[in-house]
């Protein structure tokens, strides 16, 4: 995963002045998987910068004492017994009850003292989803692999849904009630985090993003995230949502994959009926066929599901405008 060119003067908790929300409910939601190690000072860190908010840390099956070292530290513990990220998100999202959410990873990697700045910015600017953009010197927190997947994953989805967001991938966001409330969250993993970006540009909801520090985990905390296999399955994720979310666009490059290669196949066998008359390779003249009623077909098809993304996306519009915004009345 990477990281966006460094941006202008990191969001700090003293560059957004005093930090009070009045009537607003802050819930800071914390997956964990065996973070003994971090989630103590990721707890004391967020209860210094947002003193008003009510921490939740949530246990996804941890094998060590997590859960028992969260309660100590004052948060409260609530266990998610579906193992993965994103079955921890959907949980929290339908359980916790607030008017701001701020989802951080448990691995004290984040910056604790940007959030005050990004609760702010999506006060101030009634925003539905503030992304935390890292910026980090630190090679140690990234590796190379993550680096270049994250630049190819967020590069894949700003081509397809829009450019606001530079960080895709990260842990660290802020949203408003009618974002959680609104959000079909399906995923099961680190795929969360792409579903969430989508989510947001497709509705096209009013989002922002903050520059924030990044460093690597304290010692004895280990990664859970998986470079290969975890990047893959984002990749999928974002293969199954242009499907899901831009049909046309998805089968109108399938058709042209398809045509152009019964093109290649087919015209040589035409040249060659145009010389002679005759049609010597019969297998390749029906499969250049084939490929060109498969590639009609597949536009068709993208026509029709266009139809059908555009009523889901008439429903979600209408489910996400149902709940009220941050400062509406």
């Amino acid at each position: 995963m990477t990281m966006p060119p460094p941006l202008p003067a990191l969001a700090t908790e003293t560059d957004a002045g005093p930090h009070r929300w009045p009537g607003q409910r802050i819930a800071v939601v914390v997956p964990c998987y065996n973070e003994e190690v971090a989630i103590p000072h990721v707890i004391a860190a967020f209860r210094r910068a947002l003193p008003e908010a009510e921490i939740y840390v949530f246990d996804n099956n941890s094998r060590d004492q997590t859960a028992a070292v969260a309660r100590a530290a004052g948060a409260q513990v609530r266990r998610e017994l579906r193992q993965g990220k994103g079955n921890v998100v959907r949980r929290a999202f339908a359980d916790i009850e607030a008017d701001v959410y701020l989802l951080v990873d448990g691995d004290d990697t984040y910056d604790a003292s940007a959030a005050p700045a990004m609760v702010d910015l999506l006060i101030d600017q009634h925003l539905d989803m503030v992304n935390g953009a890292r910026v980090t010197d630190i090679a140690a927190a990234y590796r190379p692999g993550h680096r270049l997947g994250n630049r190819v994953l967020t590069g894949l989805v700003r081509a397809v849904f829009g450019n606001e967001i530079s960080d895709m991938l990260s842990g660290y966001r802020v949203f408003s009630r009618r974002f959680v409330k609104s959000f079909p969250s399906l995923a099961s993993g680190f795929e969360t985090e792409t579903e969430f970006t989508v989510h947001a540009l497709d509705l096209k909801m009013p989002v922002g993003e903050v520059p924030t520090r990044y460093k690597d985990r304290p010692e004895g905390s280990v990664s859970k995230l998986r470079t290969y296999s975890d990047g893959l399955r984002i990749l999928r994720t974002i293969v199954v949502l242009v499907k899901e979310e831009r049909p046309l666009q998805f089968f109108s490059r399938v058709a042209a994959a398809l045509a152009v290669l019964g093109l290649v196949l087919g015209i040589p066998v035409v040249v060659e009926f145009m010389r002679s008359g005759l049609v010597p390779r019969l297998p390749s003249a029906l499969l250049a066929t084939a490929l060109e009623l498969l590639a009609s077909l597949a536009v068709a098809s993208g026509l029709i599901l266009d139809s059908v993304a555009r009523g889901r996306k008439e429903v979600k519009r209408l489910a996400y405008l149902a709940i009220p915004g941050i400062g509406a009345g």
